[in-house]
């Protein structure tokens, strides 16, 4: 957060849209009442920016950038004459014309909201004077009137956990320390859907506690963390817990196509985590796989205990264990079985002998 006058000028950006809406709704309230704690986004319970008399919301992708400024001198017909008047600009990182942000009365407050990361330019043209305004730098006009700006960041592996214990207890929902993570390993750092399926999980518990189970049940991709598990046992090459967990997984009802397919997903998730060496670079990757950095992040310390190579086998075994499957030449439970042995590199437990028809060239 970098932080200038006392001018009630206020962007709030970043790379996680909800807990962005939360920051602009937590501020409104604020300067309503004039409540000057410190922000404490787990503890603000809705986006909804209430029915201050003096507020007033415009989405900056359709209206007029004098009709921003206008709304900040005008008083409204039922606002009281010390009414504090506050301006809510969303998606303000599509404001036409940020000279508005020097011209708004100091009067008044002036939130902009942008619901994604704006970047700012860290340097100015060649040929522009110095007296001149990067038009779109939206940062710079907005530190440059002494405003405050507040980047939210998307939730790090870290901080995950520790938000969802305060987003259940806000909502009166109790979870039980496995539920955490599970929920944690299924919703990722999509703090917006945490919500979602704490209302979830509060509905079904009906009061009593939410358990792993619960989660995995009720939330769609909570089975990635069974088979996350199952990954870790692999490359841990330890045989037995991998296969209580792969039992666990077809008694509940899991389809062999799906355990392979994550197992599959998850070991291109291991490939890239192997090659990441910063933040950025985890960033980068989620992008380049449509996955997350938290899901990559959390790969990064069993990525160091596998090779290439062993990536690239693992890619033939599930291959062949699917087709082996498909083409009725072994029945599923033992084709997931070996499998899963070969995997862990026990000796002479190779489904590709099924497809091949003899033991491949080591």
């Amino acid at each position: 957060m970098s932080k200038g006058s006392r001018r009630s000028l206020y962007l709030i950006h970043g790379e996680d849209p909800y807990r962005a809406r939360l920051r602009a709704a937590e501020l409104v309230a604020a300067l309503t009442s004039g409540d000057e704690r410190p922000s404490d986004l787990r503890t603000q319970r809705s986006t909804d920016l209430g029915t201050h008399l003096g507020l007033s919301r415009h989405d900056a992708r359709g209206t007029d950038p004098s009709l921003i400024e206008l709304a900040g001198r005008s008083q409204g017909l039922f606002d009281a004459v010390d009414e504090q008047r506050i301006v809510v600009v969303e998606h303000a990182e599509a404001l036409k014309d940020t000279g508005v942000v020097a011209r708004f009365p100091p009067e008044a407050a002036l939130v902009l909201l942008s619901e994604s990361k704006i970047q700012t330019r860290s340097r100015r043209p060649a040929k522009a004077k110095a007296s001149d305004t990067v038009a779109d730098d939206l940062p710079a006009v907005v530190e440059a009137a002494g405003g405050t700006i507040e980047h939210i960041a998307r939730l790090g592996p870290q901080e995950l956990a520790g938000w969802i214990a305060a987003r259940a207890t806000l909502r009166g929902v109790e979870l039980a320390p496995d539920a955490i993570n599970e929920l944690g390993a299924a919703v990722g750092a999509d703090s917006e859907r945490v919500d979602q399926e704490l209302a979830k999980l509060g509905a079904f518990a009906a009061g009593a506690r939410v358990a792993g189970a619960d989660v995995r049940a009720l939330v769609s991709g909570a089975i990635e963390t069974d088979i996350f598990e199952l990954t870790q046992a692999v490359v841990r090459r330890d045989p037995q817990t991998a296969l209580r967990r792969l039992e666990t997984l077809l008694a509940e009802g899991q389809a062999p196509q799906q355990i392979l397919a994550l197992l599959l997903w998850q070991f291109r998730v291991l490939l890239f985590a192997s090659a990441m060496r910063s933040t950025a670079d985890a960033e980068r990757m989620a992008k380049a796989i449509r996955s997350s950095a938290y899901a990559i992040g959390k790969w990064q310390a069993f990525a160091r205990r596998i090779a290439r190579a062993d990536v690239i086998r693992a890619y033939e075994v599930l291959y062949a264990t699917d087709l082996a499957i498909k083409t009725g030449r072994i029945e599923e439970k033992l084709a997931m079985t070996l499998c899963v042995l070969d995997l862990c590199g026990v000796h002479a437990a190779d489904p590709r002998e099924l497809v091949v028809g003899e033991p491949p060239r080591r």
